[in-house]
């Protein structure tokens, strides 16, 4: 279970408390107005800014005490944040190894993660040499090869089509299930909500407004803010 326990934090002027309890296996999509605090929930759990007061747990155990390079987190930004003189391959060792210092066992889970998010044969290509979708399903690929149990997804397939964006969504699904993570994905749609996740949050004003399984969460009727928004 991920737990968030009275996590504040404030930045230009703009406070943030978040409070909630995420099953493990859970799918949670994260929708709310721009400025509402998406990202910075995501940015306290994995580790790149630090709560003024508040608790974060998983499995029992505190992450605050982490560095974000120890906690059992992956994470996919909207920006796909490749290295653009490095090849396909490259990239995703990276998830491995910052210094790519890799066992034979290595090579063969960079070699699994790229067959399993369709590019195999895509190895030795260049990030400029490749689509929008290519370039975040190697960032989906370098995440997968860090395995660990927290996914974290920031907006990552917003400037995609909607067909493509359906069809990474759907890939996204599909190895949250396989490797039975705990994934949390923010986004501006509302129909990525309903087309992947076991439960949703809505986030307004810098704080959870409403967390609940995705069905029942949009069958809510009496909440104006929510309602105003979607």
């Amino acid at each position: 279970m991920l737990t968030l326990k009275d996590l504040k934090y404030s930045y230009e002027g703009t406070s943030f408390d978040f409070s909630m309890k995420i099953d493990q296996g859970s799918f949670v999509a994260i929708i709310g107005p721009s400025g509402s605090g998406k990202s910075t929930l995501l940015d306290l759990i994995a580790g790149f800014i630090t709560p003024t007061s508040g608790e974060i747990t998983f499995d029992n155990k505190p992450l605050l005490t982490l560095r974000a390079a120890e906690r059992p987190v992956s994470m996919v930004f909207q920006e796909n944040n490749l290295f653009t003189h490095l090849d396909v391959q490259t990239n995703i060792a990276l998830g491995i190894s910052p210094t790519l210092k890799l066992s034979q066992d290595d090579h063969n889970t960079v070699t699994a993660a790229l067959q399993r998010v369709g590019l195999k044969g895509f190895e030795k290509r260049l990030p400029g040499e490749l689509s929008g979708g290519e370039r975040q399903r190697v960032a989906l690929a370098r995440a997968l090869v860090r395995q660990r149990p927290l996914l974290l997804l920031d907006e990552p397939f917003a400037a995609l089509g909607p067909a493509l964006r359906s069809q990474m969504l759907t890939l996204v699904k599909e190895l949250h299930e396989e490797k039975n993570l705990t994934t949390l994905l923010v986004s501006h749609q509302p129909e990525d909500a309903r087309s992947t996740a076991t439960h949703t949050a809505f986030l307004n004003n810098g704080r959870i407004e409403v967390f609940e399984e995705t069905e029942k969460f949009f069958a809510i009727k009496d909440n104006k803010e929510l309602t105003a928004y979607l």
